[in-house]
């Protein structure tokens, strides 16, 4: 509402001004010349005292604009009869500003496309009917039927057949993915397939297209660096244009040169091109899903030279994944998956489910398991097609069949999970949490983006992080680190220049508020890191991090290129209105067509292209946690 009721000021002065500039222009050309100054100074009056305004709100907060240029052109237009001088200053200000307002809309339609999008009831089922009810109403575990069309009101795991979504309003994948039963949907996704069930995982204000929302509002509030240094700047320019005016009057003995002077630094490039030029990058990143809360991090994001990883679930997968399936019997490796992902169907824990998940993924048929018992953190056993079966740690397995067969030598960081059928080991299930697909070439990108030192952080074993990151390049790695030595390791790099920290987990939230950008994978990461963080991955997937990277850089370039170019072409417009060169009519054209051209150049930044944009997208596994601290059960 803020916005609209500035915007509609902003059109309404224009509209006063330009239709101050007209009437007056058809007196004068149709023999009513002697009334045209009155109207050009009542067009001129309405957008000076707004100026005026303005300028006396930023003075009681401490803050000097060059809106203070503007008001002296057009005073002193107006004081020296200069009357269609102040009328065309009038236009082109009020027009600069229509146009920046309009720039920075246009620049934040995909932030706005987020806000539009979160609905407001979702379908439940009660009973064995249907029932709309408020996002308020659902509670974990309710059972919800999400139709064709519709966005998924909250966080939740896919419970009949499989779901074709479309998450490009989360992610800016450009094709929807398929998430089969078990599997996690995102809040925000839209249903670009036939209906299913979803139970709901969170509250709608738990989940994760709440938490964008909250944070698109936090990064619109935001004010860069760079916008604040534009603030710093404009003393110097105001000093300088006044005292250039000064300068003019004085040796002419012509006021009319200082007014020249004064119009043609109204406005000023400083003050459009930074903020447009940031808005539109942090639109842009949020195309590819990198929700940058504000245009500060997004500036600072353009400077990074230390990049610290955490691990698991950042460079990692963070989910368990079989590596390799061992027989010890007659049964081939896809039956031993097949009975041991029917046995797990009656467990929750992450490793059960992820075998679960690569079963399915196989085309496998499951058949429901009978008798289920389960000790928790350590196994399973149970019948499945009348057939015993036994599945957890090997101790475990072993233990209940009586037998003391020793197990295979495990990679550091690998998970060993035994499986007995009718009281014999049939073999072993070998599991890690892998390196992620995009992790190499991330780091080459963001070696080529300039980033000088990678460094990983874990507070896993030194020998599982040299396994997993063996290749990598990494310029060091610090394991076994507690979450405050995180932070330790972030404050020590600040002497490098500017660091970013990646994380996910609750441990990681403390180095991502210390670190001057902390990143956030948003996708699966937990809400605390999300909170610290500056930026926030809303795709899980780490090579987005590069393409923020690049993006924070084109708009932050873009950025200074249209204000030197800009404060460069007024000077050599007040230099020449000081000599005589420009009428205060001719300065103020002049410096419209500067302010327009550097707006547009800002602009560019909503079509920045970052190198490896769109790439396939990966469906989600239903998967919460790491190894650490897990299973073998």
């Amino acid at each position: 509402m803020e916005h609209s009721n500035e915007d509609r000021l902003k059109t309404a002065l224009l509209a006063l001004a330009l239709g101050g500039l007209v009437i007056g222009l058809a007196l004068y050309f149709t023999g009513w010349s002697h009334l045209a100054p009155s109207v050009w100074f009542a067009g001129v009056v309405p957008v000076l005292a707004a100026l005026l305004v303005e300028i006396l709100r930023s003075l009681w907060r401490g803050e000097v604009g060059l809106d203070i240029v503007a008001a002296l052109s057009m005073s002193a237009a107006l004081v020296f009869g200069e009357t269609l001088a102040a009328a065309v200053v009038a236009v082109m200000y009020s027009g600069g500003t229509f146009l920046e307002s309009f720039a920075e809309g246009r620049a934040r339609r995909e932030m706005h496309d987020l806000l539009s999008r979160v609905p407001r009831t979702a379908t439940r089922h009660r009973n064995g009917s249907l029932e709309d009810v408020p996002l308020d109403d659902i509670a974990p575990g309710d059972l919800l039927l999400i139709r064709q069309g519709d966005v998924v009101p909250v966080d939740g795991t896919i419970a009949s057949g499989s779901a074709f979504l479309d998450t490009s309003a989360l992610t800016g994948e450009s094709l929807p993915v398929r998430i089969e039963a078990g599997g996690e949907a995102l809040s925000g996704s839209t249903n670009a397939g036939e209906a299913f069930d979803l139970v709901a995982a969170r509250r709608a204000k738990e989940s994760t297209y709440a938490g964008i929302v909250r944070l698109v509002e936090e990064a619109q509030r935001s004010k860069a660096p760079m916008s604040r240094l534009a603030d710093r700047w404009s003393l110097g320019f105001l000093a300088v244009t006044v005292g250039l005016a000064f300068v003019a009057w004085w040796f002419t003995d012509d006021p009319i040169r200082a007014v020249a002077v004064l119009v043609v630094a109204t406005p000023c490039p400083l003050i459009l091109a930074v903020p447009v030029a940031l808005v539109a990058g942090l639109s842009r990143a949020a195309h590819f899903g990198v929700l940058i809360k504000g245009a500060g991090p997004l500036e600072t994001m353009g400077r990074i030279r230390t990049l610290i990883l955490d691990k698991t679930g950042t460079l990692t997968e963070g989910r368990p994944q079989i590596v390799s399936i061992d027989s010890h019997l007659e049964l081939d490796e896809g039956e031993i998956l097949r009975l041991s992902a029917a046995l797990e169907q009656a467990s929750k824990h992450p490793m059960a489910q992820a075998i679960v998940a690569v079963a399915k993924a196989r085309g496998m048929s499951l058949p429901l398991p009978s008798d289920v018992t389960e000790v928790p953190g350590e196994g399973l056993r149970g019948e499945v097609e009348g057939r015993t079966i036994v599945i957890g740690g090997h101790g475990f397995v072993t233990d209940r069949i009586g037998s003391a067969a020793g197990h295979p030598a495990l990679a550091a960081g690998s998970v060993l999970v035994a499986v007995a059928v009718d009281g014999q080991l049939a073999g072993h299930l070998v599991m890690a949490d892998p390196l992620r697909d995009d992790a190499r070439g991330m780091l080459a990108d963001l070696r080529r983006h300039g980033i000088e030192r990678i460094l990983l952080a874990t507070g896993d074993r030194l020998e599982v992080a040299e396994r997993v990151t063996k290749g990598l390049g990494l310029d060091g790695i610090r394991a076994g680190l507690t979450p405050d030595q995180k932070v330790l390791l972030v404050l020590t790099e600040h002497k490098h220049g500017p660091v970013m920290m990646v994380g996910d987990g609750v441990n990681d939230a403390p180095a991502l508020a210390a670190a001057n950008v902390g990143v956030a994978m948003g996708a699966r990461g937990a809400a605390a890191s999300a909170e610290a963080a500056d930026v926030v991955l809303l795709v899980d997937r780490i090579d987005r991090l590069g393409l923020g990277i690049e993006i924070a850089r084109g708009a932050r370039r873009i950025a200074l290129e249209s204000v030197v170019v800009g404060i460069g072409l007024s000077v050599l417009g007040m230099v020449a209105a000081a000599f005589g060169f420009l009428t205060p009519v001719e300065g103020a054209l002049l410096q419209e067509a500067i302010d327009v051209a550097v707006i547009l150049n800002a602009l560019r930044a909503l079509r920045i292209s970052p190198a490896g944009a769109l790439p396939s997208a990966k469906a989600p596994v239903p998967m919460e946690s790491s190894l650490a601290g897990g299973h073998p059960k």
